[in-house]
């Protein structure tokens, strides 16, 4: 090899060095619009799950996602109707029940042999509620970044769902020839393992809310319904959902009495046994086989990386994950046959 040869071959190698760490360096720089990304193609999944069934009634494939697109506006708008009655009624009830929550916590704290003035603490929220005006301006700001987030997802959603043959060539143009067939089997495989894994979490949130709902009525709880709604939405989100679930329902629970509060945890924790036992592996036989123990950290991984939005889309950017690592690394580089989801 002569030296300007192997020159070239330094420098091509530093070129491809260099090349990387752009690439990587974009990443980073965008990992919240690829986040983004991932959120609409979600949306996207649950649209042509929608779609799907009103094309067997006769329906063309692209009036099939209009009418997804308007059904779920629809729905979002009457459950926001509905959400917002329950709100106005719940903080109605918390305000004529804390002055007696709070007496009857100073008696039992009496009771226990604690001197402990509960007006010390209320003295402490008012000043700390106090200071939220004074952020107001930010939390407009926040807000409004939420409402463009969410547009965003919206809109590259609805273009995923009326087109999804087209954005699938594109990613295949992307990919050398020799790459094409595994990659088509990877889209196949997300599509599938996305619309599956849907399917069966919203089987197991309904049941979670179902369940708690019953629990609530039963035990007296105020506010039952909403709080199982809540209930049922969060359980989208791994092990910390139910947790962050039960915490409005305890307190509103302790509102009426200490037992009531163990009870609703004694129910928040049967439901959690059902939903870790029963309805969790029916949702990963819907979709892909995952160890729990991976979830755990994907939920901890994306929360570090992400924040809220990333623990929200934990689940699907676990499946999604698995299923590339199965093809990618599994298939591609061990030569073993990769685990693929269901065929249904």
């Amino acid at each position: 090899m002569t030296e300007k040869t192997a020159l070239a071959d330094f420098t091509r190698k530093i070129l491809i060095v260099l090349l990387i760490v752009g690439v990587a360096a974009i990443f980073v720089k965008l990992t919240y619009m690829l986040l983004l990304v991932f959120a609409a193609v979600v949306v996207a999944v649950i649209l042509r799950v929608i779609a799907g069934h009103l094309t067997k009634i006769g329906l063309s494939d692209g009036l099939a996602v209009a009418v997804a697109v308007i059904g779920l506006f629809a729905l979002f708008g009457a459950l926001g109707y509905m959400f917002g009655g329950l709100i106005v009624g719940q903080f109605s009830e918390l305000r004529e029940q804390l002055p007696r929550a709070a007496s009857g916590m100073q008696d039992q704290l009496a009771r226990w042999g604690i001197d402990y003035d509960l007006r010390k603490l209320s003295g402490s929220v008012e000043q700390q509620a106090s200071g939220l005006f004074s952020r107001a301006s930010g939390f407009v700001v926040a807000v409004g970044g939420v409402i463009t987030d969410v547009a965003v997802v919206i809109t590259g959603a609805i273009f995923f769902a009326a087109q999804p043959e087209y954005y699938r060539g594109g990613v295949l143009r992307l990919v050398p020839r020799s790459a094409e067939a595994i990659t088509t089997r990877l889209l196949e495989d997300w599509e599938r393992g996305l619309k599956q894994w849907l399917k069966g979490q919203l089987l197991s949130s309904l049941c979670v809310a179902i369940l708690t709902s019953v629990g609530l009525f039963m035990l007296g709880v105020p506010s039952a319904l909403a709080l199982a709604i809540i209930a049922g939405v969060l359980d989208f989100i791994p092990f910390a959902g139910p947790v962050i679930a039960a915490i409005p329902a305890v307190l509103l629970a302790f509102s009426q009495s200490p037992s009531t509060a163990l009870w609703t945890v004694a129910l928040f924790l049967l439901v959690q046994q059902i939903q870790g036992n029963v309805l969790q592996p029916m949702v990963q036989k819907q979709s892909v086989d995952l160890p729990p123990v991976i979830l755990l950290f994907a939920v901890i991984a994306t929360g570090i990386l992400f924040g809220p939005p990333g623990v929200l889309l934990a689940a699907p950017m676990t499946v999604a994950g698995y299923i590339l690592a199965q093809h990618a690394y599994i298939g591609a580089v061990l030569g073993r046959e990769p685990k693929r989801p269901a065929r249904k």
